[in-house]
């Protein structure tokens, strides 16, 4: 069997890059009959069917993610030569795809990704920010900030470090309801849900909280949308302790009540780690998101004093 040409596997690269043959023949300078025969004669000279049709959508088949990884290892070896072919070997650019939790995509990577644009300005970020797993696997991230070890054999893993969780309420809501410290006292007081389904709260049980349906004021399973009810005065509600504690006008509750520990991983496919724009910026948010000093924790407001009755004098 003969071995197909790099054309044809670069039209199959890109191809399952962009989904679909249209966007792919724009990015190569084809015309899409041209890009389409490339494609059919690589699952002909293979033997193989490399993509799903599904209207003008192509998905990769499980044999098309397979030669994708070794496709684009051949890719990212034609780019190193180029560049050392052309003196621009120091160079990096290209699009990199971050996927994070909604609250660590707002809050903690602007300031890395701009310290990546100082070191790689030719590096352009697509932040994705979801509280869903981003299926690495089909590549709908390059690199993804995850709270779970990997388990795929074909995706390694960098962990980071423990990260911690605490309550927090708005500091009008402390001034109103007073500072709960410990478990009991929350028993007392409102909180800010995720979901009706009592996941959540099963969550809250298992962490020594004794809460039940009656504590919940609202619900909202958006991880920002849960932060700014906090924030509005609506209850307490968990965020990670650096988040929590850069947030103006939020004050740190139930103190005595251990923080929620979990941890901070680092997720990519095996293949992009040969990547050199891939490994410059996994190397650069693995150093970013090591623990960082932490400023004092806000003071509990003062309760209002007492008004003075009227002496009569």
């Amino acid at each position: 069997m003969d071995q197909p040409d790099w054309n044809q596997l670069k039209a199959f690269l890109e191809t399952a890059e962009a989904g679909s043959l249209s966007a792919a023949a724009r990015k190569l300078g084809l015309t899409q009959p041209t890009l389409s025969r490339q494609v059919a004669a690589i699952e002909r000279q293979l033997g193989v069917t490399l993509f799903e049709r599904g209207g003008k959508a192509l998905v990769p088949t499980a044999t098309g993610l397979a030669l994708l990884e070794h496709a684009r290892v051949m890719g990212a070896a034609a780019e190193d030569l180029r560049l050392a072919a052309t003196g621009q070997s120091q160079a990096v650019d290209g699009v990199v795809t971050i996927s994070a939790s909604e609250a660590v995509a707002a809050h903690l990577l602007p300031a890395v990704l701009l310290r990546l644009r100082q070191q790689a300005p030719g590096i352009v970020i697509d932040l994705v920010a979801s509280d869903a797993l981003s299926d690495l696997r089909r590549r709908e991230a390059d690199i993804a900030v995850r709270h779970l070890r990997p388990a795929q054999p074909d995706l390694i893993g960098r962990f980071v470090r423990d990260a911690q969780a605490g309550f927090y309420a708005s500091t009008a809501w402390v001034q109103q309801h007073g500072h709960p410290r410990t478990a009991a006292q929350a028993a007392q007081h409102a909180f800010v849900g995720s979901d009706r389904a009592g996941r959540y709260l099963g969550y809250l049980r298992q962490h020594g909280l004794p809460l039940s349906d009656a504590n919940f004021s609202c619900y909202a399973e958006n991880t920002m949308a849960h932060w700014a009810l906090v924030r509005q005065g609506l209850g307490i509600g968990a965020m990670m302790v650096e988040i929590g504690r850069a947030t103006p006008g939020v004050v740190q509750v139930l103190d005595d009540v251990p923080p929620v520990v979990f941890p901070i991983w680092l997720v990519t496919h095996r293949e992009l780690r040969t990547a050199r724009r891939i490994r410059l910026v996994f190397d650069l948010l693995a150093d970013a998101l090591l623990p960082q000093p932490l400023s004092p924790p806000a003071a509990a407001p003062a309760p209002p004093a007492p008004a003075r009755r009227a002496s009569g004098r």
